[in-house]
């Protein structure tokens, strides 16, 4: 991971050096610092922004060389458009979007003048939110470059945002970093090439939440037979590199509380196994453990900002290999919960591993809820694209939330159906259910599978096969791996769960 840019928060004044950036709402409406800085360019603003065609509008910039005698290099003017219309995301991508403009320019300090006519002008949330999305944008993943290139180089190490109660700007802040953070981490697992992260690998960087005041436990292998869960080690068996699972535990809410859980998918690498999938786009299998990626991040988020929640965490990490000690197509295994299930597609194991973490989360925390997250079909990704995660629960209050901290933070969900119905199309002869549904409905499918091991807890499955990886880049992430999950769950907890 490169380094990512230092956010900081001064009291308002003139910018001292560097770049200053200015915000322009529509009809070029500026607040009163930015109106003093303008007033020094002896009506040089007005001819520039009169030529260049530029009033304010939304998503428009205006790059001006600072006259001599200012104390400035460069002024650059960001378009807002109606200001008292815009919402959290938007000022999330306006944090990208600058950040973006530094970077090309190469500018190493910049300062934002956060200053602006209306309602919002002395809003705390609005400037951290800028430079959480700065900092979110400056992510890059070059830890195997050994030669850097210069086209990226300088980045804008330090941005300040200039704000009129800088003491409560930090405080908004420091939750927000945290958050920021564990979306980074959450980038930095799903990126790691698959040789350096094994199942092993993986559970060590859960455990490393530990300085943070999480408490963790690692399952062996030896454990989880102990356990029975044979849907979990079916999938692993292919693979010299033996199964974990990790539980992660925040306790920030009342003692006693039942605790919220999140479980994601921990494939390190997807081959397909035995019904091996092919060799085209197969490298990008180290994302499979995307859902995981997102439950760890989290984790971090919750932990840095100290959510006053009760929340457990668990990842179940295997690699789907195929040599001679595979599992194959008409396995029949038994899942923890005593269930058998018919193997016709070893490709099909993201639902495995999910199986028996659901049913040991639910059996062992009895939590107020689970969600579970996962890069689990191709199906998905058909139905939605990059834009929404596919939601599938037994809760509408869960549902709901989902929807409305989706909405919130940007990272949005989709409510796909669930019924008996489906059920059938999963039904099998020979065991209790089989992995596939085949390929019509492969989504919903997978999500009535899971449903099975919930023990009616009320659940959601998000499925992020389409928003984990590989979606064309945006304001606020140019790197493969999204981290996404992380910020849609810290925003449920936040704004529903916590006391």
């Amino acid at each position: 991971m490169s380094k990512l840019t230092k956010v900081s928060f001064v009291k308002s004044g003139a910018p001292s050096g560097g770049v200053a950036i200015l915000l322009a709402g529509e009809d070029l409406s500026f607040g009163p610092a930015a109106t003093d800085l303008l007033a020094g360019l002896a009506g040089g603003f007005d001819r520039a922004a009169s030529v260049a065609g530029f009033k304010g509008s939304k998503s428009t910039t205006l790059d001006l060389i600072a006259p001599a005698g200012i104390g400035l290099d460069r002024i650059i003017v960001f378009g807002l458009g109606k200001v008292d219309e815009l919402e959290e995301d938007d000022w999330m991508k306006l944090g990208g979007s600058i950040q973006g403009i530094l970077k090309s320019f190469k500018i190493e300090k910049a300062t934002v003048v956060y200053d602006l006519p209306g309602v919002v002008a002395g809003s705390s949330e609005a400037a951290a939110t800028i430079g959480m999305g700065a900092k979110l944008r400056s992510y890059s993943f070059d830890t195997y470059k050994t030669k850097k290139s210069e086209d990226g180089a300088p980045l804008a190490h330090k941005l300040e945002i200039a704000v009129s109660d800088p003491k409560a700007t930090k405080k908004v802040w420091a939750g927000l970093e945290g958050v920021a953070d564990g979306v980074c981490l959450a980038r930095d697992l799903v990126n790691l090439p698959p040789n350096d992260l094994g199942p092993v690998e993986f559970a060590k960087a859960a455990s490393d939440l530990e300085k943070l005041g999480v408490e963790v436990e690692i399952l062996t292998e030896k454990e989880m037979k102990k356990l029975k869960m044979g849907a979990l080690l079916a999938v692993s068996q292919g693979s010299v590199r033996p199964p974990r699972l990790a539980v992660m535990r925040w306790n920030g809410g009342k003692k006693g509380d039942a605790p919220l859980a999140f479980v994601g998918k921990g494939v390190v690498f997807d081959t397909g196994g035995i019904s091996i999938k092919p060799a085209g786009g197969m490298d990008e299998m180290k994302g499979d453990m995307g859902g995981a990626a997102a439950v760890t991040g989290l984790m971090h988020a919750l932990a840095a900002r100290k959510a006053k929640a009760n929340v457990i965490g668990v990842i179940g990490c295997v690699e789907n290999m195929p040599d001679g000690n595979a599992y194959r197509p008409g396995d029949i295994l038994t899942a923890m919960s005593g269930t058998t299930i018919e193997v016709l597609n070893t490709d099909a194991e993201g639902r495995l591993v999910l199986a028996d973490a659901l049913w040991y989360t639910q059996s062992r925390f009895k939590p107020a809820f689970m969600i579970d997250l996962a890069t689990l079909t191709g199906a998905v990704l058909v139905a939605l694209g990059h834009l929404n995660a596919g939601m599938y629960s037994n809760s509408d209050e869960l549902a709901e939330n989902l929807d409305t901290a989706g909405k919130s933070s940007g990272e949005t969900v989709w409510r796909m159906p669930l019924s008996k119905d489906y059920d059938k199309l999963i039904d099998t002869p020979n065991a209790d259910v089989k992995n596939t549904g085949g390929r019509m409905a492969g989504s919903i499918t997978a999500a009535q599978f899971l449903q099975r091991f919930t023990n009616d807890v009320p659940w959601a499955h998000l499925d992020i096969a389409g928003t984990g990886f590989g979606p064309a880049k945006n304001e606020i992430n140019q790197s493969w791996a999204t981290g996404y999950g992380v910020r849609l769950l810290d925003r449920l907890v936040a704004d529903f769960y916590e006391d």
